[in-house]
């Protein structure tokens, strides 16, 4: 499928917003892919999950991990049609860490899943967190990588949609922008 089709399923099920977007990054962007709109509809979670899954299934994966919040549902149904367990790291006073029980053992073969980068700072931090652990990254599926492919955090890193997203910094912001109030979908800030 190309990604004018995946883009047109974003923007058919309201999951790309346009206005003025604080990133999970901390990035400014008149663009904001919610991936959770989209992955409530039964239909795409499957298209999507399924060309991760197909892509990883010849690999080595014990384990998938998310991180919370975004990655939760994409990564457990991954994990699912893989038949691999399935956890996801959240943020402790602003630091990805494991929870609930979860564990990584050492040597474990690890995939990462995440809805959408843009820089790549939450599954960065949970390939590091699956490292620190003994984990071995085996792996990086992302729906949307908003970077245009600039962000490279695994040598078996597969998008299904690349797309140059534009972004700037806070001290770079066109005036259109700087006139439309500030929204802030991220979850990064998520304790």
């Amino acid at each position: 499928m190309s990604p004018e089709k995946y883009l047109s399923i974003f923007k058919k099920t309201g999951a790309l917003l346009e206005g003025h977007f604080v990133l999970s990054s901390g990035r400014h962007s008149p663009t904001y892919f919610q991936c959770a709109k989209v992955l409530s509809h039964p239909e795409y979670l499957t298209l999507f999950a399924n060309t991760l899954s197909n892509h990883f299934k010849e690999g080595e994966i014990d384990t998938v991990i998310s991180p919370a919040v975004g990655g939760i549902v994409l990564g457990t149904e991954v994990g699912r049609l893989l038949n691999k367990r399935t956890i996801f790291a959240e943020r402790e006073n602003g630091k990805m860490i494991l929870r609930r029980g979860f564990i990584i053992d050492e040597g474990e073969n690890i995939l990462v899943v995440e809805d959408v980068i843009t820089t790549g700072g939450s599954a960065k931090e949970v390939i590091d967190l699956a490292e620190s652990l003994g984990g071995n990254v085996a792996g990086v599926g992302v729906i949307v990588d908003r970077s245009g492919g600039e962000v490279k955090l695994h040598e078996n890193q597969h998008c299904i949609v690349e797309l140059e997203a534009v972004s700037y910094n806070q001290d770079a912001l066109p005036e259109n922008l700087k006139g439309i109030p500030i929204e802030k979908p991220g979850s990064r800030s998520l304790k």
